[in-house]
């Protein structure tokens, strides 16, 4: 996964979650969702969109590139996994998903998939 920071991968992930609810995805739809100040988004979508993962057209809707979406993708799979896992071990779930969003940045694509592949292999067994 290219590496460009947590808090810009809480912004793609956000985008992605919005845009299965909502027809269009504006700045504001991110703000009011992540909690943070509309200077602060509007601030990190001119980032993400210099680095080529969100495209804004005239009416500032929001749109994924395709490098956007699958930084989105891979860094969503890793919070629904540990969320998942954590509440499977009783993790109350609100806590499962704040400690999943602060794991699923932290760990190398290598120590996620050795865990994901172990964790499920027990599943199955």
């Amino acid at each position: 996964m290219e590496t460009i920071g947590e808090s810009l991968e809480d912004y793609l992930e956000a985008i992605l979650v919005l845009e299965g609810a909502l027809e269009h995805v504006r700045s504001v739809d991110v703000a009011s969702y992540l909690g943070f100040s509309k200077p602060s988004v509007s601030h990190a979508m001119k980032l993400l969109n210099q680095k080529g993962l969100i495209k804004l057209d005239t009416s500032k809707i929001l749109q994924l590139t395709d490098a956007g979406r699958k930084i989105a993708n891979e860094t969503y799979q890793r919070h629904c996994f540990f969320t998942e896992m954590l509440v499977s071990i009783g993790v109350p779930k609100n806590i499962a998903a704040e400690d999943a969003c602060r794991l699923e940045h932290v760990l190398s694509e290598e120590s996620f998939n050795a865990i994901k592949k172990y964790y499920l292999d027990k599943e199955a067994q």
